[in-house]
């Protein structure tokens, strides 16, 4: 039996437009559904906020994000860790240094993406959505 983690997002309004960037940044599949398709309640509160959607990626990443209804409180998302193997494909270091471009865009890079004592490249940003992105690309992948 192969079990996933699948990290969870929980927004307080704009998980539509948080999804809508990480799907510019990560490419995939995108599905969004809202409130008002999910449950039809006619709650004008909720209506047009996102119940669930999910983001599938071919490298094997699977993101989900949620509007918490307005009666529930944001307590945040925590730090979603993006970890390179050191194997050196190219593929891997334009990708992941790809990913790291664009997610620092409006973003509050907290560590630069250097190289740190362990000998990997190191980063880590919070983006404009509050989520935490940290980095860790083996040397062998970086330029």
């Amino acid at each position: 039996m192969t079990t996933a983690m699948t990290p969870y997002l929980q927004f307080g309004g704009v998980a539509r437009e948080a999804m809508e960037f990480y799907h510019s940044v990560f490419g995939g599949e995108l599905s969004v559904m809202t409130y008002q398709e999910g449950m039809n309640d006619g709650n004008p509160a909720t209506a047009d906020l996102i119940m669930h959607s999910s983001l599938y990626l071919e490298r094997g990443l699977h993101l989900m994000a949620a509007d918490t209804p307005p009666e529930m409180n944001v307590t945040g998302n925590g730090t979603i860790a993006i970890s390179g193997d050191g194997a050196g494909e190219a593929e891997e270091i334009n990708t992941l240094r790809g990913w790291w471009d664009k997610l620092s865009t409006n973003a509050r890079v907290d560590i630069p993406l250097e190289k740190a004592p362990w000998g990997d490249y190191f980063g880590q940003l919070t983006d404009r959505f509050g989520v935490t992105w940290m980095f860790d690309i083996g040397e062998a992948q970086m330029p």
